[in-house]
């Protein structure tokens, strides 16, 4: 609450000063329908300028576009953004993974920053999962593509996404209420109020959004019985604003928002049995008979993917109890806009967030009990500061901005795991006989003198606190009417403390395990695998004697510390009003951190990870043909990626690593043909190789960066296209309707961070179900209503088709040889209605 209070004084004091930025008054027109409506006005450089005009490849999505599309969140942006893609595990804080250009942060871990920011109204949310909330009365999203630093107040390495709100109508009460009913129990709500409380001066926007949907995923027990479901929706969010403009200019708005989100999520579904599986080992030892696969008997074939596709076209997933998600946060935004005379203006940005997050869920996903995560809890506060002063000089000439970025990240997250009941057996089947031979079906019980694995409990203790400072500034100069040289530099220094602790350590196995080895009571030819099982490094003791063995856990608390300079140069040139190319350069940066795992400092190993750096080269070309019916715009790139930094998970741990290459190269098209007035056609493709190259581990010996070398970065296709087409006609003078259809289509893209096995680099070995096939998704939608919107019905279909994919596979927990995978959203249907008043 302390930050809480020190973000509140600043607003205030800042709402306490006068004027308004003139730089938004061409937006205030475009809300009001004062511009060309084939200008597209966004604030991706700072300023409300045309997407056409400005040296940046960026998306700009309209809330038409979103609505039309099915676009409810940040993870459906691919929906309309070819260039833009995302993930998701078992976790919603830690492992949602957004790319752009194919280049993301493989994570599932806290401490992780993204690759692609996220910035909701000018405020940074620090963790995507944050900013998952309901799309409700957005006015514009921009996805802008490549390293961004010199203007947002936070670095990333790979694009950032700029999601800005309705403000406050000073003048006029309005609002909206849309209601959807569709499959699986979907029940939508969305709705805002919007009244002038002083005409012209003072208005109040209230925004408010709920959804309800049973889950896509059943959950089964390993005899095959219901015991729940996953991947659903049970949300709301509320948003009030404030907003106000004085007669001296000022223009500023306070923002208040409260979402909760409590669905069961993160299933995951076998893809490939392990032996343990396939041998019949678990029913010979009592287990049951699948141990979680969707559909028994499934391909081993490696590069048989359409049978891992058919084997969770099922969409059933095998665990012992239905996942426990929810989550909760509240924030408070502050935006200040100050005249400083006829040509500059000063700009207050402030934010409060407090994000909270409680997780429990089944992790060796199957039908035995054998290791589950009991409580995952999360809590990450966050405050940003950013003061720009920006204007123009020159007569025009020179567009400039300076300004400063602070921020601070407190991270706390604790994980209470156990091993359960059959948790012992298991090993006994993956290690010994089938009964566990000379050693009864409970080997570690015998070998450790008696100490049953099930019961074994363990609470790990994780904080991070982060303190990040820039200096930043951005400039333009028109050296003649067709000719423009902007350049940005931004120096940011990051310091960051991270720990690793335990709590609550029930665990008399790891210690008697340990003991029983070093009175050599255990054959020589187990002891690997007995210690590695009996000290499970999720649940062992830290700090032990024998911890600087790999993989006994060791506590840390230490610090990291870094800076950068950032820039950025461009050039551009207006061959005509309707015809303008660029080219520019940009180091990029994003900090390193700590790896927030029990094991990251195992065996006297650096918890850290080290900071990415990126240099991207573009060429672009925006034009405009046919009297405007036709807007052409194509951009050629490469990003080139120096300690690019990875996370991977073995089955047994999480471990982080800097590659020091990786790189990114390919050329995006994005078209709109207007044949008519009543036809729009939009398409997009995007061919991208995003890749390590075969000299990525430089003087790296170490096997999981050498195995990398050579194959593409995670869920990276090459080509990914998007068409869409929309009719819409006036029906007499009171109806009119619309008719809009898209397709996307993906190329081939691996699921997983290795693609090939590391103990098999001499004669390489592809990774079972690493790769999701190529696919083709379709959503369509229809709508009739009255001309002034006072209502309308709409009828939609999202992946019409059915196209079951896979977001990320990985190593089944605990059974060596096993895969399982990630589903992402199957067909969805309903209808809607609208309402504007």
């Amino acid at each position: 609450m302390k930050k809480a209070l020190l973000s509140s004084t600043a607003f205030a004091l800042a709402f306490g000063m006068a004027g308004t930025a003139h730089a938004q008054d061409d937006t205030d027109g475009a809300e009001e329908g004062a511009v060309d409506e084939d200008v597209i006005l966004v604030t991706a450089t700072r300023r409300a300028e045309d997407v056409q005009d400005i040296p940046i490849a960026v998306t700009a999505v309209s809330p038409v576009q979103l609505e039309r599309q099915g676009v409810v969140n940040v993870q459906e942006i691919t929906q309309v953004s070819p260039s833009f893609s995302t993930s998701n595990a078992q976790t919603s804080s830690g492992s949602v993974v957004l790319r752009i250009r194919g280049v993301g942060t493989t994570s599932n871990n806290i401490g992780f920053e993204s690759a692609v920011g996220i910035f909701v109204d000018g405020a940074y949310q620090s963790r995507p999962g944050v900013a998952l909330s309901e799309f409700v009365d957005v006015e514009r999203v921009e996805v802008l593509r490549g390293p961004q630093g010199t203007l947002f107040g936070r670095n990333t390495s790979a694009g950032a996404l700029n999601i800005t709100n309705v403000r406050p109508d000073l003048s006029e009460f309005g609002g909206f209420v849309n209601g959807t009913y569709g499959n699986r129990d979907l029940l939508s709500l969305q709705g805002a109020i919007n009244v002038p409380l002083v005409q012209d001066t003072l208005a109040l926007r209230v925004t408010g959004a709920y959804r309800e949907r049973d889950g896509f995923v059943t959950i089964v027990d390993g005899a095959g019985n219901r015991v729940g479901e996953s991947n659903g929706s049970d949300q709301y969010l509320l948003r009030g604003q404030l907003g106000w403009e004085t007669e001296g200019g000022i223009r500023g708005r306070i923002i208040a928002d409260y979402a909760e989100s409590k669905a069961p999520f993160g299933a995951a579904i076998e893809v490939l049995q392990s032996p343990v599986e396939t041998a019949g080992l678990f029913a010979a030892v009592g287990l049951g008979a699948t141990g979680g696969m969707a559909v028994p008997g499934t391909t081993t074939n490696p590069f048989d993917n359409a049978a891992a596709e058919a084997s969770i076209d099922n969409l059933t997933a095998t665990a012992n109890f239905e996942p426990v998600t929810s989550s909760e946060q509240w924030g408070i935004t502050g935006e200040i806009e100050i005249p400083l005379g006829e040509n500059a203006d000063l700009i207050y940005i402030g934010s409060y967030r407090e994000y909270d997050s409680f997780e429990r869920y089944d992790s060796d996903f199957s039908g035995i009990d054998v290791f589950n995560v009991d409580a995952g809890i999360v809590g990450i506060e966050t405050m940003t500061h950013e003061l720009r002063v920006q204007g123009d000089a020159m007569d025009g000439k020179l567009n400039w901005l300076v300004g400063a970025y602070y921020s601070e990240e407190d991270i706390a997250q604790q994980v209470d795991f156990s091993l359960g009941q059959d948790y012992g057996e298991l090993i006994g089947a993956l290690f010994f006989a089938p009964t566990g031979g000379a050693f009864g079906a409970n080997p570690l019980t015998v070998l450790s003198g008696g100490v049953d694995p099930a019961g074994v409990t363990n609470t790990n203790l994780y904080t991070q606190n982060s303190k990040s400072w820039s200096v930043f500034t951005h400039n333009t100069f028109n050296i003649t009417d067709s000719l423009a040289l902007t350049i940005g530099l931004r120096y940011s220094d990051e310091s960051k403390d991270g720990s690793f602790a335990q709590g609550a350590n029930n665990n008399p196995l790891c210690p008697a395990i340990l003991a029983s080895i070093g009175a050599g009571n255990v054959p020589a030819a187990l002891v690997n695998n007995v210690f590695g099982t009996g000290c499970f490094a999720f649940t062992a003791p830290a700090d032990l004697p024998q911890a600087a063995v790999f993989p006994l856990p060791r506590t840390f608390n230490s610090s990291f510390e870094d800076n950068e300079l950032i820039y950025t140069g461009k050039v551009s040139y207006a061959f005509a009003d309707p015809v303008n190319v660029y080219a520019s350069f940009t180091h990029g940066y994003k900090s390193g951190g700590f790896n927030l795992d029990s094991t990251a400092a195992a065996g006297g190993a650096d918890p850290r990870f080290a900071s990415e750096t990126v240099d991207a080269y573009e060429i672009g070309l925006k034009a405009r043909f046919l009297d405007r019916a036709v807007t052409l715009n194509i951009a050629a790139f490469r990003e080139e990626f120096q300690n690019f930094q990875v996370l991977e998970f073995t089955g047994a741990q999480f471990t982080t690593f800097n590659v020091p290459k990786a790189n990114s190269t390919g050329v995006e098209i994005e078209t709109v043909v207007r044949p008519s007035d009543n036809l729009t056609i939009n398409s997009g493709v995007t061919y991208t190789r995003a890749r390590y190259p075969q000299d990525c581990a430089g003087t790296q010996t170490s096997l999981n960066v050498v195995s990398l070398c050579g194959n593409s970065l995670t869920n990276a296709p090459e080509i990914v296209a998007i068409m869409g087409a929309t009719y819409e006609k006036d029906l007499g003078n009171y109806l009119d309707f619309f008719l809009s259809g898209q397709i996307r289509f993906e190329d081939d893209r691996r699921t997983s961070t290795q693609a090939i096995d590391p103990a098999s680099l001499a004669n390489p070995v592809l990774v079972p179900f690493d790769v999701q096939d190529s696919n083709t998704k379709i959503n369509l939608r229809a709508g009739i209503g009255a001309q002034d919107d006072i209502w309308a019905v709409e009828v939609f279909a999202t992946n019409l088709t059915n196209q079951i994919t896979r977001g990320v596979t990985f190593n089944t927990v605990l059974r060596s040889g096993s895969r399982s995978a990630f589903p992402q959203e199957p067909r969805s249907y309903g209808v809607t209605l609208r309402s504007k008043f």
